[in-house]
């Protein structure tokens, strides 16, 4: 069962991280969206850019806590004195 926690937890940390570097991407380069993918739906007016910055966050804040939750499980269920 550890080691499933233990996997568990890295994949949420690297998935907390990996949307928080793209929330800060987004607030310092809003521009890579568009020129990723090439869908621009709100004509580079910066609305979608900003949905995506607190969808990232959000999400980045829902991955670091089940990723605590995860660390605070393996910390508890391990043997005394390791």
């Amino acid at each position: 069962m550890t080691s499933n926690v233990r996997i568990r937890f890295w994949i949420e940390a690297g998935l907390a991280a990996l949307c928080g570097f793209l929330a800060i991407l987004t607030l310092f380069t809003r521009d890579w969206i568009e020129a990723l993918t090439g869908f621009d739906p709100d004509d580079h007016n910066g609305a979608f850019e900003w949905a995506i910055v607190v969808v990232l966050a959000l999400v980045c804040v829902l991955f670091a806590f089940a990723a605590r939750a995860d660390r605070r499980r393996l910390r508890s269920s391990a043997p005394a004195g390791a």
